[in-house]
């Protein structure tokens, strides 16, 4: 029970005074704050459809298709997500047609409310300061945050990411349905091959669970279609919210000739174009492969110098996941998103020794919400103060993963990661009646 005292003073650090702290860690305060703060987050969506735009006019018309089975992507027709995403983008319509934004809405606050759950079950203060990060950080982020069907899968890679030293069997099966829903969660995926010595038992559930979900459109005959959303991503365009578009915009910005912002009507996104941009689009995937190899190399050698995995798996999840979106062509808003699961399980873990990217990441969530959606139109001008905004964001990426690079090349010496905490509880499964946070060298 020694744990608990050090997990104590991270929510009295967080906010001093005792009242206030316990305010805090009181669970109706945070059940209060995540009302809140997705009913002004939703409100805000609501508002003259900012944020929305895709849940109205892509996958509703997607849903009645599918429902009517006159197309169902994925199946008999090809599609840039996974084959998964059907699922989440069909619920909806369970409330009606005519309801579909309302019942997008509902499926992600219900979602959202499970992942909180396990998120603060057992009132571990570190959790509670975990919880009111990503509170935080969807307030930060805006309507984006629950827009997309990235929210469905940044939702399910938190509880992946809780379970995972409890319960890893579950958590790998929800961490696999999410990558099947939108790929970025396969990094923590890798993450954790590397991090945890079961590596071959997670790579053996998550194979088991990707063919059972590649198996059901296989048996409607999908073929070729179910691998669809790779072949679909190579060849488009640059988005000019990505960080390799930034060169482009700026140029775009001053009226250099031949960079212009248009829009992609096949895609449904606005895209940048000028001299080089196709080169530049065609190295994005080789040098995210090149630093993803980097990266795990490193999260390798971390591991063999004898780091805890407590000191790995956060700072290698986030580092994969942010060159994800570093070198990604696309660079949506909503990518931010993914930001949350690595975060999360760094502050249960570590505490205080997660703050840092913490910050980083708030700030990247509060200059996306600048961006995206009630400034937008400055981009698509686009008008240089938007640009230099964009420019920031953008460079944060590479601050974060600077961050955790560093963080996983220095050598880890034991007393660092004395402190650090693994989760008691994961909600709704059964815990012991004294369980209480773990130190990670007894654990070990």
């Amino acid at each position: 029970m020694a744990a608990r005292p050090d997990g104590a003073r991270s929510i009295a650090g967080l906010l001093p005074g005792t009242t206030l702290s316990r305010l805090a860690s009181s669970p109706l305060s945070l059940w209060i704050g995540f009302l809140v703060v997705h009913l002004v987050v939703g409100g805000l969506a609501l508002t003259e459809g900012k944020g929305l735009g895709d849940v109205m006019w892509v996958y509703k018309p997607w849903a009645q298709l599918a429902a009517q089975g006159t197309e169902i992507v994925g199946v008999n027709a090809d599609w840039v997500y996974p084959f998964a995403a059907i699922v989440p983008v069909m619920l909806p319509l369970l409330f009606g047609a005519d309801n579909y934004v309302g019942g997008w809405l509902t499926m992600v606050l219900l979602l959202d409310a499970a992942a909180f759950a396990v998120l603060i079950v057992g009132r571990e203060p570190r959790r509670l300061v975990a919880g009111w990060f990503w509170l935080a950080f969807l307030l930060l982020l805006g309507p984006i945050a629950v827009g997309r069907l990235d929210s469905v899968s940044a939702a399910l890679a938190i509880v992946g990411v809780l379970w995972l030293t409890l319960h890893e069997r579950a958590a790998v099966v929800v961490l696999t349905v999410a990558t099947w829903i939108k790929v970025w969660p396969a990094a923590i995926l890798l993450a954790a091959v590397i991090a945890l010595k079961s590596r071959w038992r997670i790579v053996a559930t998550g194979a088991i669970t990707s063919a059972i979900i590649v198996a059901v459109p296989l048996i409607f005959g999908a073929g070729l279609h179910v691998l669809s959303f790779i072949t679909m991503q190579t060849g488009r365009g640059i988005q000019i919210e990505a960080p390799v578009a930034t060169f482009w915009m700026w140029q775009a910005a001053f009226h250099v000739p031949g960079a212009v912002v248009y829009y992609d009507r096949d895609l449904l996104t606005f895209q940048v174009t000028g001299e080089g941009t196709v080169a530049a689009g065609s190295l994005m995937n080789p040098l995210f492969g090149l630093t993803a190899i980097v990266v795990a190399l490193i999260g390798i050698r971390s591991l063999r110098r004898g780091t805890p995995y407590t000191r790995i798996l956060p700072e290698l999840s986030l580092a994969l996941v942010t060159a994800f979106i570093a070198f990604n062509k696309v660079g949506s808003p909503q990518y931010i998103t993914w930001l949350a699961a690595p975060v999360i399980i760094g502050l249960v873990y570590q505490g205080r020794g997660f703050k840092t990217p913490a910050v980083l990441v708030l700030v990247t969530a509060t200059l996306t919400q600048v961006i995206y959606p009630y400034l937008y139109d400055g981009l698509l001008i686009p008008l240089p103060i938007m640009v230099a905004v964009l420019t920031v964001r953008n460079l944060m990426y590479f601050v974060i993963l600077g961050w955790t690079i560093g963080a996983l090349w220095r050598k880890r010496h034991a007393a660092e990661a004395a402190g650090d905490l693994l989760p008691a509880h994961a909600w709704p499964f059964r815990a012991a009646p004294d369980a209480h946070p773990v130190p990670v060298r007894e654990a070990g």
